[in-house]
């Protein structure tokens, strides 16, 4: 269980490295390459392999804390996980802004400069919306968040979870700002892990046959596809269908890539995986700013988005982040 744990958070993670890869283009000139051949590649990278980070990232932590939240008292419990979850947040915010700053003030980088100290403040830790840099760290504000909750969810009736789980995703379809939560979505698939584990639905998907969890996954997959390639007019005028649609296709995501982990998991990669997974949250936090920084240098060589060599490029991205975080 343990290596399928390790080798679902490497996926996830080594995912959203395709969801942020560099692209050397702007959001206008992405929109109006939509449908060339390297940008659905792009999209199809990012929606097959990163969608599923969210939702395995979060049913992971949910199902690993059930066994810790309630060994010490609540104050000791918050304040490990704000030093394991909330200050590499801090330092690496930090990092990104003086490094990108710097490089986007006194350089060529294109990127968020600091604007005032309200941006400033929420870039350091994300309270209000997301990072401009770093735009994966409010997963890991909202799992603190998480985990401050951790304690009274675990010892709640499945009707009181299920009840939880209800409001959360009639929050998350509603598209109603609450600052409590980011991304409430995050909430969900933690409180789906914690439920995981009490009924074990992770030993038993795991005995599914692996054409059977990607089912949905492969009706789904297309729909997903399509609404991505159409861009953001396309979600902003069905927002309520496109945010229900969004959970069914993560969840299926996780199911299938929980389902490939643990076949990794009892194959000879294993124990090599496992040991890569060492380095997966660095990566997890490091990446943007490594891609900030470095993607237009090599991008010098290879070419943006469009160019003969920017595919192979973009297919390697997470294995130079992870080999330079390693």
């Amino acid at each position: 269980m343990s290596t399928a744990i390790a080798i679902a958070r490497l996926i996830g993670i080594m995912g959203i490295v395709y969801v942020h890869a560099w692209t050397g283009r702007t959001a206008e000139e992405l929109a109006a390459e939509a449908f060339s051949w390297q940008a659905v590649l792009r999209t199809v990278l990012g929606e097959v392999f990163g969608r599923s980070a969210v939702p395995l990232l979060g049913m992971i932590s949910g199902w690993l804390v059930v066994s810790t939240a309630t060994r010490q008292g609540y104050a000791a419990f918050v304040l490990g996980k704000a030093r394991t979850i909330l200050l590499p947040m801090l330092l690496w915010n930090v990092i990104a802004i003086l490094l990108v700053g710097a490089a986007a003030t006194f350089g060529d980088l294109k990127a968020p400069t600091p604007t005032s100290i309200g941006w400033t403040l929420n870039e350091l830790v994300p309270l209000v919306q997301a990072n401009d840099v770093n735009v994966q760290m409010p997963f890991l504000r909202d799992l603190f968040v998480c985990m401050m909750l951790a304690p009274v969810l675990v010892l709640a009736s499945t009707a009181w979870l299920a009840l939880v789980a209800s409001i959360v995703v009639v929050w998350s379809v509603s598209g109603v700002h609450v600052p409590l939560l980011l991304r409430p979505q995050i909430l969900l698939f933690f409180i789906a892990g914690m439920a995981a584990r009490r009924f074990g639905v992770a030993e038993r998907v795991a005995r599914w046959p692996v054409a059977l969890c990607a089912l949905p996954f492969v009706v789904l997959i297309a729909p997903r596809l399509w609404t991505a390639l159409l861009g953001n007019a396309f979600f902003d005028a069905h927002p309520h269908v496109m945010a229900a649609f969004d959970i069914m296709f993560r969840l299926a995501s996780a199911v299938l890539f929980w389902r490939l982990a643990w076949g990794l998991a009892g194959s000879n990669v294993a124990d090599r995986l496992r040991g890569i997974e060492r380095y997966g949250f660095l990566a997890f936090c490091d990446h943007l700013v490594l891609l900030w920084l470095f993607g237009p240098v090599i991008g010098l060589t290879t070419g943006a988005l469009g160019t003969a060599l920017y595919p192979a490029y973009l297919l390697v991205q997470p294995l130079l982040v992870l080999g330079v975080t390693i």
